[in-house]
């Protein structure tokens, strides 16, 4: 043994079995007031556990944990102090035809590890660039008989291959204090990448960039508060680690849905370092966050893990106890995959259930976060094969008193028999509405037959949610998301272009409800760009007027584009990461703008961010209704009219009577508003509805304007019969002049492609396009 590794401590004290993990103490808290760590695994299937210490140069000392209690082998190792690495090999049976895959030969992760230090490291076996090493792997990944490849065990020591954990000191005080506490109807998410958001920032000092620390800078921060946005969802920030496959194309997983630690901030994001540093990092920028008054949601991934299938490697959870946190097959040697990526958590193992709850108590309590939003998270409700609303997951966070009170957000969907379950989510929960996704791009690529169901995603989808006392905000709506093409690129390409993964064009959805606007891919044309950008525009404001709550994808507000690749999960590079001098673009800048408005009025309007679902009865003795839908001529929809073929709709929403009251009980009264939509290839006439509706209508926005400088305050008489331009929303605000004081300016604007009467002057009506 060397002097560095005889300076690691040696005697191992009987500590506890609570918490699990690794956990520093000292004073009053430590066995007879010496400093050291708790180490507690849960692992009772196995037969002995190893801690695994090491030195600064690497030299390991293995400390044999004899105590276990419940389950959990533990130990009290004095002298341990925050900053030390460490990893665990865990004995038992190697039989795989059993599901038993223990090896003592595999340095494993911590589950609970509070950081983590290091990467994967080395070659393949046959010497390919860049893939996980052979060593990593529990069974002999070469054997020649390749049926039975995951069956014979490796002997070869993994520990110079893998990451270690970190001990990590008490958190330094409450990164929650300042919680922004921003309530569900007035949110609006903008999701983004740590690394990409920030690794092209001008105003990002260059070794911040890719950081949390770049995140928190004030210049990546002012371009979230000038946007409006209230909540971050980050895309996974937990440890990962990347897939073989990737690796051997010299590719990295780049978005992180393949999460190894659930309890360590991912190393790579660091800009302080990786022992330990990472987690005052990433607790700092949460509360410069919300300082700023924004809040953090992080995307979590806890229904698999980065071990894959049974030919994966051997990391962490498979050599603790496989058949415990893992879902198997029949056959036991098989992994049941309701992820399509190899492996299942078994949630409903008592010991799995709490390893998710206490990672996610963990980042509400000590470092600072608002909520969370499940990647496939219909198999996180399995029970023990179906997807059940009453599982264990599920009621396990319906009654807790930290997490019931956060941001729950679903994907409620995965991809095994009976997974798609959407609006079938429990209260408390919110969900990504992919049919409020698909009904919007069908609508402005002009391929809805009708509008029934579009009727129902801008009103906030009751047909999903109105049950249970949930509200509209139970509906997440989004056009894009990080898996898919970005906004720009949904209206510049029909086809994937997904080379550069190195998976052969297969990768990635092919149902992508996109129209290139004329021409596929990047143009030159001035007409087909100029088009695009109206349908970007359109795509936007439709987003930020609907009921519900808005998901825009960073970028997509100043024309982010991949170049088609509707999958850049592995392109760590200038496609996956945001081109800021988009922001400089004058075209591109006023659609910045267009959004920034945009929300500034939802802010402003709480018709715009209804509480509560509309319910299209009369509210009052002239007939009005709280929501109300019109046809171009300007009358009410029938029945029949939501069966016609239309490319136009007319929504208004009355802020007369809005279903909810103040902190104080007294009514909420606001103004009253007209949405309408027109995708039609063609100029068309619309009619604005007359008494009782509205006297008159101010323009507030209209989409057929690259600058909205020119729509705010015209006024038009109600009956007026306007020409609306091709692909093009209208926002309108009512006016009735028994009770407002709104002027006409006595000017027509025939440039923005609104013409009619100005009110207060008598004139025919202009049914002129243009």
């Amino acid at each position: 043994m060397s002097s560095a590794a005889e300076r690691l401590p040696s005697a191992v004290w009987p500590g506890g079995p609570e918490p699990l993990g690794a956990r520093f103490t000292t004073g009053a808290d430590s066995p007879g007031g010496v400093p050291g760590t708790n180490f507690a695994l849960w692992a009772g299937g196995a037969e002995a556990v190893e801690l695994c210490l090491f030195d600064d140069d690497g030299h390991e000392t293995r400390h044999l944990l004899t105590e276990l209690t419940h389950e959990i082998w533990h130990g009290f190792v004095p002298g341990v102090l925050p900053g030390t690495r460490y990893g665990y090999r865990v004995h038992g049976r190697w039989d795989p035809w059993t599901g038993a895959r223990w090896n003592p030969a595999k340095l494993l992760l911590d589950p609970y590890a509070r950081a983590v230090d290091g990467e994967f490291a080395g070659t393949t076996a046959g010497g390919g660039r860049g893939g996980l090493p052979a060593e990593v792997y529990g069974h002999v990944r070469d054997w020649p008989q390749q049926h039975i490849a995951d069956t014979v065990r490796d002997e070869r020591d993994s520990a110079p291959h893998v990451p270690k954990g970190v001990v990590v000191g008490p958190t330094a005080q409450d990164p929650g204090a300042s919680r922004p506490g921003t309530p569900w109807p007035d949110t609006v998410i903008y999701e983004l990448h740590v690394r990409g958001f920030t690794m092209r920032h001008p105003g990002v000092p260059e070794p911040l960039r890719g950081t949390y620390a770049g995140l928190a800078h004030p210049a990546a921060i002012e371009h979230l508060t000038r946007l409006g946005v209230t909540a971050v969802e980050l895309l996974p920030v937990h440890q990962f680690a990347s897939e073989d496959h990737l690796l051997r194309r010299g590719l990295r997983n780049y978005w992180g849905y393949n999460s190894i630690g659930y309890f360590a901030p991912h190393a790579g994001y660091a800009a302080c370092g990786t022992r330990g540093g990472q987690v005052e990092e990433f607790q700092r920028m949460v509360r410069a966050l919300h300082e700023a008054g924004i809040e953090v949601v992080l995307d979590v991934v806890y229904n698999h893990t980065a071990e894959s299938g049974e030919r994966g490697p051997t990391l962490s959870l498979r050599g603790i106890d496989n058949r415990r946190y893992y879902r198997l097959q029949s056959d036991p040697r098989r992994y049941a995959d309701y992820t399509g990526c190899g492996n299942t958590l078994h949630v409903v193992q008592p010991g799995v259930l709490r390893l998710i709850t206490d990672s996610l108590r963990y980042w509400v309590t000590e470092m600072g976060v608002d909520g969370f939003r499940f990647d496939l998270a219909a198999a996180l409700a399995r029970a023990m094969h179906d997807v059940d609303m009453l599982s264990p997951f599920l009621a396990v966070i319906a009654q807790d008193p930290v997490l019931r009170r956060v941001k729950l957000i679903a994907e409620p969907w995965d991809v095994g028999s009976g997974g798609y379950q959407v609006g079938a989510f429990p209260p408390l929960w919110a969900e990504w509405n992919d049919r409020y996704r698909d009904a919007v791009r069908d609508f402005w690529r002009g391929a809805l037959p009708d509008v029934r169901d579009l009727g129902y995603r801008l009103s906030g989808s009751s047909d999903l949610y109105a049950w249970g006392g949930r509200r509209p905000y139970a509906s997440v709506n989004f056009v894009t998301a990080h898996d898919g093409f970005t906004v720009r690129d949904l209206v510049s390409y029909e086809r994937k272009r997904n080379e550069a993964n190195g998976e052969g064009n297969r990768d990635g959805s092919g149902d992508n409800r996109s129209w290139n606007c004329g021409a596929e891919g990047e143009t030159n044309d001035g007409r087909v760009k100029a088009l695009r950008r109206r349908q970007v525009r359109n795509l936007l404001t439709t987003l930020l007027l609907s009921t519900g709550v808005p998901m825009l994808v960073a970028g997509d507000e100043m024309g982010r584009t991949q170049g088609g690749n509707n999958n850049a999960y592995c392109q760590d590079n200038e496609t996956g990461w945001i081109d800021w001098s988009l922001a400089s673009d004058p075209a591109w800048r006023a659609v910045t703008d267009l959004c920034s408005r945009l929300l500034a009025l939802r802010r402003a309007h709480p018709v715009l961010r209804s509480r509560s679902f509309f319910s299209g009865l009369p509210r009052d003795a002239d007939g009005l209704r709280d929501l109300a839908w019109f046809t171009p001529e300007g009358a009410e929809m029938t029945e029949a009219d939501w069966y016609a073929p239309t490319a136009t709709l007319g929504m208004y929403l009355s802020g007369r009577d809005i279903p909810q009251r103040g902190p104080m009980g007294a009514p909420v009264v606001d103004d009253s508003f007209l949405v309408v939509l027109h995708a039609g290839a063609r100029s068309l006439r619309f009619t604005l509805p007359g008494p009782p509706w509205a006297d008159a209508y101010e323009l507030l926005v209209n989409t057929a304007l690259e600058d909205q400088s020119g729509a705010p305050g015209l006024l038009r008489e109600a009956g007026t019969r306007l020409s609306l331009r091709p692909r093009s929303v209208l926002l309108w605000r009512v006016v009735h002049t028994a009770d407002d004081r709104a002027e006409p300016d006595g000017k027509q604007e025939a440039e923005n492609g609104v013409s009619g009467p100005v009110v207060g002057r008598t004139l025919p009506t202009d049914d002129r396009d243009q």
